[in-house]
């Protein structure tokens, strides 16, 4: 058995960087940037140096990296966190193995950044990548410079180590052309998939799904804006841009069959829809406003399936699922791991065996020195004339980032994203009122505000099993009651409509095993710990 230790979208940002020409003493980020953020930025260290101490601590040496290690991709970002990754090498043997994320650098030539901080007094201070370079994201080539001793090149030690292109680690060797969608204008793009052996009949397959085409016209290749921002096409980019990954990984399957290696496989997009399978009926009630709009098609599922690598480890979208396809093309599982910087913070624990994978699902809630914001979210408050956020006198970690979702959940999402109807009748009504509304007697209901359950069920789309801590047992035994009960979607517009939210929280409800697992192979059947 191999322990592999799994962390996605670190997203690491040094607070201590001092902008140049700002006059700031450091970088923190504003408590209104956070709140608007699905992510946070202050407390990325801490959460990151907490994930790194229970890899340590749980005996791992080894660690994926799904995409996303630094915020922005900018110089300072990307040596704090490759200098902590060393530390942690030096001094614990724990060696990264990462995949590019859309966070980590842009296109050929990068792309211009505008962040705010806060100065000693509170007041935000704007820095802009025009006047402070090094607030700039890179471009591919020189962040994956940066980030190279990152598996991205193969090292003395290592038993096995290629890419899609042979055995040259050289980048001009790992390149290939990028064409606009009209075909017009092309761009060499460099593909930092690799595959590894580390330890005896153990691969590694590093997949990069980050694929930044041209947009149709372009003429100026180091203008960020004239390429598309590979967000939101993850592996759908790989099936049109990068086919030669997927026969690549068919024939990595192949050999790893033959030879009897363990093949696991990572990359930052999921392969199958992570929102518990119910994305689809997410964009039909809210539009492709949110996350679900990012969930690959049927294509991806078949395209990946057909080559044969069973066991996917994904980032991007800061949540916990467990996915399965199983269709003519083949079978596999992708894995959606937690961020540390999302609500819930957390990790996955991968022990590789010959017959089994045993998974475990790792809460991130306590993170030594994630308050280092606190005070400046305190003064940020009182300049602006306002009180003090409740994130900024949080115990612990795990109740900033609830408190931290609550506050998206009310700023963010019901404002973007919800029907002006649905959203008036959140916030005045009860939970008595949905059901009544919805036409469902007969069930106990807690005496809670609807705002309160719209929040669990964000909760429990990020979170699935890990959400269960954050919310109260009467109310997730209730919820449980109440989608078991759902009407057909007859009466008003409005209750169709809150009927559908609730066969989306079914679906959140119904995932597959997602915490502590076992998945047996070759027929990757998932067995609950």
């Amino acid at each position: 058995m191999t322990l592999l230790a799994v962390i996605a979208d670190p997203h690491y940002h040094d607070c201590g960087w001092v902008p140049k020409h700002s006059g700031l003493p450091g970088a923190i980020r504003t408590y209104a940037e956070t709140i608007a953020s699905t992510r946070v930025f202050n407390e990325s260290a801490a959460a990151f140096r907490a994930a790194l101490d229970r890899a340590v601590a749980e005996g791992a040496r080894h660690v994926l990296l799904i995409g996303d290690l630094t915020d922005d991709g900018q110089v300072p970002n990307i040596a704090g966190a490759v200098a902590l990754l060393a530390h942690y090498r030096k001094r614990h043997g724990l060696r990264v193995f990462a995949t590019p994320g859309n966070h980590d650098f842009f296109a050929v030539a990068g792309r211009p950044q505008v962040k705010t901080f806060i100065a000693t007094d509170g007041s935000p201070v704007v820095v802009d990548s025009s006047t402070t370079p090094e607030a700039a994201t890179l471009g591919a080539l020189p962040a994956l410079q940066m980030m190279g001793r990152l598996g991205y090149q193969p090292e003395t030690g290592d038993l096995h180590w290629e890419s899609p292109f042979g055995r040259n680690p050289d980048w001009a060797a790992r390149s290939y052309d990028v064409t606009s969608p009209d075909g017009g204008t092309c761009c060499r793009m460099i593909d930092a998939s690799y595959l590894v052996e580390p330890v005896p009949d153990l691969w590694l397959l590093s997949i990069d799904a980050n694929v930044c085409a041209p947009r149709n016209g372009a003429t100026d290749l180091r203008d960020a804006a004239q390429f598309h921002d590979p967000t939101d096409t993850g592996w759908s980019g790989v099936l049109h841009h990068r086919a030669h990954v997927l026969s690549w990984m068919a024939d990595v399957a192949q050999r790893a069959q033959v030879m009897g290696k363990r093949l696991i496989a990572f990359s930052h997009y999921p392969a199958l829809d992570a929102l518990g399978g119910a994305s689809a009926d997410e964009v039909a009630l809210f539009g492709a406003s949110g996350l679900a709009r990012r969930a690959p098609g049927a294509e991806v599922a078949a395209a990946f399936a057909k080559t044969g690598v069973q066991v996917h480890f994904s980032g991007h979208l800061h949540v916990n699922d467990t996915a399965a396809y199983r269709g003519p093309e083949g079978a596999f599982l992708n894995l959606a791991v937690p961020s540390p910087v999302g609500f819930p913070a957390g990790m996955k624990l991968a022990d590789v065996g010959v017959d089994q994978i045993t998974i475990r699902t790792v809460s991130l809630a306590d993170a030594p020195a994630h308050d280092v914001a606190f005070t400046a979210y305190r003064a940020e408050a009182i300049c602006a004339g306002q009180s003090a956020p409740p994130a900024s006198h949080a115990h612990d970690y795990g109740a900033f980032l609830n408190c931290h979702l609550a506050a998206v959940v009310q700023d963010r999402y019901i404002p973007r994203e919800w029907p002006e109807d649905m959203a008036d009748f959140v916030a005045s009504r009860h939970v008595d009122d949905l059901l009544a509304l919805i036409g469902v007697a007969g069930l106990d209901a807690p005496d809670i505000a609807l705002a309160a359950l719209v929040e669990d069920w964000y909760r429990l789309r990020k979170g699935g099993e890990a959400a269960a801590p954050f919310i109260a047992a009467d109310r997730l035994a209730f919820y449980h009651k109440l989608c078991a009960q759902l009407p057909d979607g007859n009466g008003s517009d409005l209750a169709v409509r809150f009927i559908t939210l609730l066969r989306i929280m079914r679906a959140y409800l119904a995932r597959l095993p997602n915490g502590d697992f076992i998945i047996h192979l070759p027929d990757l059947r998932i067995t609950p710990i």
